[in-house]
Order: C-alpha cells, then structure tokens, then sequence
C-alpha cells in the first residue's frame, strides 16, 4: 500500500488521551468506514501463546505475565517508559506483525472502500507510507494531560512522561494533512470531521 494508490486511507494519529477515538468511533458510525486498528493488531501480536510474548517472557521474565499467561500490560509499561533503548526494542518486535495486519486486512475490501488506520504511532513507527492522507487530532495540553491522568489513573510525573514519550504533538500537526481540534465539544469536533470527509 502506497500513497501512490487510489484508494483513500486515512491515518488517523493525534497524542495520547487528544481523541482518536472518538474520532474513529464517529467515522464508524455516522459514516459507515472501516476502522483498522493498530491497538487491536498490537494486542493480537502478544496474545496468549504467541511468539512474540514468548519473546517479550524470555528478555523479561515471568513478571511481565499475568496469571492466565497474559501480557501484565502496566508492568511491561513501566518497564519501557522508563528505559527507551526497551521500548525501542519492544517496537521492533511488534510493529512488524502490526504493518503485516494492515495489508492483511486491507485485501478484505474492494478498492474504492475508504479505510481509516488508527495509528496511535504513525509518525513514531513510520508507517506514514501506508496512508493516503494523515488526519492529526489534537487537544490543549493541559487538557491532554487532564485527561490521560483521569482515563489511566496516572499521577501528574506519569502522565507526563508517556506525553513526552511520544513525538510532540506540534511536530504532528505539521506533518498532517488535516487537524481536527478535540479542545471544545463534540459537535464542534463532529462537525470538522464532516467538513473534511466531503472536502476531498
């Protein structure tokens, strides 16, 4: 998948807890498109018995597990946010099987179906290549920060540092085709979806 390609793919992207989606969630709805979500392909890749998460065990050891032999997301968390070098590791073990999905995925529609990628790394992986056009959802950053702490139960630090984990929201809203502004209300954001959707 290029953008090269006539179909439309949308990559829709924005900072932690700015909305993406709610976004995705209305497109789904209101306007019927296909969601491919990178969250759900990311969770696939270390589902129980995978090799990935046999992987992931081996560097890491039982503690990352949870009793059911499930990935402890948390712990493995604050593993990766803490140490960059493993959470560039722990990427590269994933977003392959991630990039694999999409094009897997993407062959179930026929070529003039619109798709919509919610890539909450797009920039941060480099997948920018698979999209046609790149939809950025941003927030004010006190609001961003209020409500990753609410939605994760995060202190002020921890909220924070998975913030600035991730490639600066302005530095994504430069690279973007369009920005829709998640700082008002729903109408307002519903409503700069419609526009954009009609516009091209």
């Amino acid at each position: 998948m290029s953008k090269s390609e006539n179909r439309r793919i949308i990559g829709l992207t924005g900072g932690i807890a700015t909305g993406k989606t709610i976004v995705s969630d209305y497109l789904a709805t209101t306007h019927q498109l296909p969601i491919l979500d990178a969250d759900i392909y990311a969770r696939e890749a270390v589902a129980v018995g995978s090799p990935i998460l046999t992987t992931l065990e081996q560097r890491y050891g039982n503690d990352i597990l949870l009793a059911d032999g499930g990935l402890n997301r948390p712990q493995l968390g604050t593993i990766i946010f803490s140490h960059p070098t493993e959470k560039q590791w722990v990427e590269q073990q994933i977003h392959p099987f991630v990039r694999q999905r999409f094009t897997q995925v993407s062959r179930e529609y026929p070529p003039t179906q619109t798709l919509v990628y919610a890539i909450p790394l797009l920039f941060e992986a480099n997948l920018t290549h698979l999209v046609s056009e790149i939809w950025v959802v941003t927030c004010r950053p006190e609001q961003q920060q209020q409500r990753l702490r609410t939605r994760n139960h995060l202190s002020q630090s921890e909220a924070a540092a998975r913030i600035n984990n991730q490639l600066p929201l302005s530095q994504k809203v430069a690279q973007a085709d369009y920005v829709l502004d998640n700082s008002t209300d729903l109408a307002a954001l519903h409503q700069q979806i419609d526009h954009i959707l009609v516009s091209k």
